[in-house]
């Protein structure tokens, strides 16, 4: 038999270290929200492959969508034969994007390409060059990806120079003391000090950031946001790379914040675990680019396409956006009472089925602790449950089960967690 510590040595022999991985658990097989390592140990996975399998692991009816496909025919390239589940994929999806302006979609293969082709179209909508981006933000691993991105252990550091005219402003996060209004007046002296309005070709934010801690943009910032761009003539990205297709309980999060963006890149959980990503955007805006500066060999593979539309049928016939708000409240219900008798959950944040515990030193926003949150998604492992972190501190535990989970194997994961939250910390309890 195959262990994983034979693997381990493989990997280590064999895969260059720069590529991270969060355990040295290997899987063999996974259903719903259950994995199982090659060892035969079972897992519950609170992880879903970072947000992509929402519909969980091997759903039936993807499953079957994609074996249909495959007996059509695998690849033939959307550029020289183009295929009917690409375009049914593309209507669907412009039908259910956010807004009433006549939109188009096109298909790429990772969530990073979907931003770069958001940020190519609109450079070449408006003419002009510059970048607005967020602090805390994460938009991908190329070059123009990590040039948008603002974090910088491990994603930017030592690759540099990155594409110029990109500019960083604080993103909002009230825990941290940053508020909507400081974001907006950081806008504004960046207008003044370094790039005027008529430069920016567009301004790209993420409805809830992912990478960088699980924070969510205020509405009423969100809706700020796209008056600027008016106002300017910006193109607003809303990366929903993450958080699209009913992570959030809507099947886009921007859609809380009441607004219509230009363009959207999506990925991750599009096609239930089938490589797949997409730029969706205003009919206009998208036809600004001539025939041939958009595509890629293997964009819109006919097998994720037909994955894509399976989990849209999913979405809709069992409610997952519902049941994403299901799965916040427990989690949140959890985290709530956990937080009452144990000081080191700073902030709980829970947007649909996208949440997270922050975790700090006696309660104090400012004293991140990113060496416990290590100890205790490793010591879940060990008890059966597959955990993420994220954040710039490095101090945040993320939930993100598929919207398939049942409710009563997510209280057993949140059992095995409190009881090893509680362990590693004596659980301290709060002053009154």
């Amino acid at each position: 038999m195959t262990t994983n510590t034979e693997l381990l040595a493989i990997r280590e022999a064999e895969i260059p270290r720069g590529v991270g991985t969060q355990t040295n658990v290997f899987a063999d097989k996974a259903r719903n929200a259950e994995l199982w390592d090659v060892e035969g140990n079972r897992y519950i996975d609170l992880a879903a492959g970072i947000a992509v399998v929402n519909t969980g692991h091997n759903h039936p009816h993807v499953i079957a969508a994609v074996k249909a496909q495959l007996e059509r025919f695998s690849h033939t390239c959307f550029q020289v034969a183009p295929y009917d589940v690409y375009v049914q994929l593309a209507k669907r999806l412009n039908r259910a994007a956010p807004g009433d302006t006549p939109k188009k979609t096109i298909f790429l293969t990772t969530g990073v390409e979907a931003v770069e082709n958001a940020v190519k179209i609109a450079r070449c909508h408006t003419g002009r060059s510059g970048i607005i981006a967020f602090s805390g933000a994460f938009h991908g691993r190329t070059m123009m990806g990590m040039a948008l991105t603002g974090k910088v252990v491990p994603y930017k550091a030592g690759f540099g120079p990155f594409p110029a005219e990109v500019f960083h402003v604080p993103f909002p996060i009230d825990y941290h003391g940053v508020s909507a209004d400081d974001s907006l007046k950081a806008l504004e002296t960046l207008f003044k000090s370094d790039v005027e309005p008529s430069r920016i070709a567009a301004m790209i934010v993420e409805p809830v950031q992912g990478e960088g801690g699980f924070y969510p943009a205020p509405g009423g910032f969100l809706q700020a946001l796209r008056k600027l761009c008016d106002q300017h003539g910006i193109v607003m990205i809303v990366d929903e790379v993450q958080t699209g297709f009913g992570r959030t309980g809507t099947l886009f999060a921007c859609e809380q914040a009441g607004i219509e963006p230009d363009l959207m890149p999506v990925a991750k959980s599009i096609a239930g675990g089938f490589p797949l990503s997409g730029v969706i955007g205003k009919a206009d805006i998208m036809d600004s680019v001539p025939p041939g500066g958009l595509g890629g060999t293997y964009g819109g593979s006919a097998l994720a396409c037909a994955a894509g539309l399976a989990v849209l049928d999913v979405i809709e016939q069992e409610s997952l956006c519902d049941k994403a708000q299901a799965i916040g409240k427990q989690i949140g219900a959890w985290a709530s009472e956990l937080q009452a008798a144990n000081n080191v959950i700073g902030h709980i944040r829970t947007t649909g089925a996208m949440c997270a515990i922050e975790l700090v030193s006696n309660g104090d926003a400012d004293s991140p602790d990113p060496e416990l949150t290590k100890a205790i998604v490793a010591e879940a492992l060990t008890e059966g449950v597959l955990l993420l972190t994220c954040g710039v501190r490095g101090n945040v535990i993320r939930f993100l089960p598929p919207l398939t989970i049942e409710p009563e194997l997510l209280a057993e994961a949140l059992d095995v967690l409190g009881g090893v939250i509680n362990r590693l910390t004596g659980t301290v309890r709060k002053a009154s």
